[in-house]
This record gives C-alpha cells, structure tokens and sequence, in this order.
C-alpha cells in the first residue's frame, strides 16, 4: 500500500474535519511532541501541552484544538510515510502512539447469556442435572430467551435478587445486567504502541 492509501486508512472518513490529535516523535529534538493534524501539515503544540494528557484534562479539549496555533513541522502524508519500521529513516519525524500518561480505557457490557451460563457451570462444577435445574429457575425469572434479558430491566434485577439468594452474585454480574456500562483499564499508560510499530506476540497466541 502506498503512502496515500495508508493516509486514507488511518484519517477518519472525513479527513481533516474532526478536531484531530496525534503525537509524533522528533529526532530533532529526540523525544515526543502533541501535534494536532489539519489539512495543511502536523503543528507542534507541545509548548502548551507537554502530553496529551495534559490536553485531555482540559475542560473542552476540542475547542482547544481547533483554536491552537503551534509549529507546523510536516506534511501529515510524509510524516505518516516515516511511520512505518520497515521504511523509517530515523532522521525524519514519525507517528507514535497517541496516548502518553493516561491509561487506557474501554467500556462494554458482558453478554449476559454467556456470563450466565459461566455462572451457572461454576456453580454446579459440571453436574448436568443442576445445570439443567439451574438454567429452569433462570428462565423461569426473565424468560426462555437470555438474549433478550436487558441490563437494568425489572427482568434483571429480579435476577440479580435471586442470584443474591442463591450466594451467587459477584461484580462481574454487576457489569452484565445491573444498570451501568463497565469501565475497565485495558492497558497501563506508556504501554500502546502506534501505527507501523513493531508489536510482540507471546508464541502461545493464535
């Protein structure tokens, strides 16, 4: 893939649109800068906000971002040609991952008839018939479709106050059919690594 179609890969579907933030290492000055993307270049912001963290912790970041001035220091098309490790020149900047000192979030819910179902397994350690007696109750408290069991629905929460009473009840519950999105760290700060880089695999993985 050339440089043009890896631009169009990475930018949003409507290019330079968006209020858009990147960090981007500076042989130069050997270290990272926060660089905000427009159409005419990549401009150092760094002066300002030394991390993006920094900038995120600003009340409105996106208006910050479309406002800053900062230092043109590339073409974004060139910048992300250096990028990659197998044509980077090591004189030139390059992207690197955009998160610096926050950790990295994620949100989601758990499909409840999957943590349902570990539930149960757990509880009756692979006796079939209580399987069986286990998954009739549940049923029996929001129907014969646990794909439709809604999280924070009155379905649910009888669920939950049965599950209490059976002493089955945990946070990993909680976050499937109790009323709120779960919050979970996916990886500490420093740890991502950006677009082109080389990334470890453990062998075991497939």
């Amino acid at each position: 893939m050339d440089n043009k179609g890896r631009v169009l890969k990475t930018l949003p579907v409507d290019g330079f649109q968006g209020a858009l933030i990147g960090r981007v290492w500076r042989p130069d000055v050997e270290g990272p800068s926060v660089v905000v993307l427009r159409a005419e270049g990549a401009f150092d912001i760094s002066d300002s906000f030394p991390t993006v963290r920094d900038l995120c912790e600003e009340p409105n970041p996106a208006v910050v971002v479309r406002h800053i001035v900062g230092t043109r220091i590339g073409d974004t098309l060139a910048i992300l040609g250096e990028t990659f490790a197998s044509e980077r020149s090591q004189l030139k900047p390059w992207f690197v991952a955009p998160i610096d000192l926050q950790a990295i979030k994620a949100a989601g819910v758990t499909f409840a008839t999957s943590m349902l179902e570990r539930v149960i397994e757990e509880r009756t350690r692979g006796n079939a018939g209580g399987a069986a007696e286990a998954r009739a109750a549940v049923m029996a408290l929001v129907g014969d479709d646990l794909s439709k069991l809604r999280p924070g629905s009155p379905e649910a929460k009888r669920l939950k106050d049965w599950l209490i009473e059976q002493n089955a009840w945990s946070q990993y519950l909680e976050v499937g059919i109790g009323p709120d999105a779960e919050i979970f760290t996916k990886a500490q700060p420093m740890s991502a690594v950006g677009t082109g880089a080389v990334a470890g695999l453990h062998p075991n993985s497939t």
